[in-house]
């Protein structure tokens, strides 16, 4: 769930804009903050204007043993929406 009070002061930089959220999974071997960074990075490569990210969700993939395989991060991530 998004929490709009936090951001309240971009409010006035930004009349009359719209957003779209999106749901993105990153995954890294090393840590949960490279995990999201990944899914951060690669969304900017195909996305303009990304203004918020936010960590909903952090679990690990684990191997048959029980050792670490994966960092996973859940996102929700935000841009401006540019609609016909």
């Amino acid at each position: 769930m998004l929490d709009f009070p936090d951001h309240a002061g971009q409010e006035d930089d930004m009349p009359d804009s719209v957003y779209k959220v999106i749901e993105l999974v990153g995954t890294s071997s090393d840590s949960w903050e490279k995990a999201a960074a990944n899914a951060v990075e690669q969304a900017a490569k195909s996305l303009r204007d990304l203004r918020i990210a936010e960590v909903v969700k952090l679990d690990m993939q684990l191997d048959d043993k029980g050792k670490v395989e994966a960092y996973r991060a859940k996102l929700n991530v935000s841009f401006k929406f540019e609609g016909s």
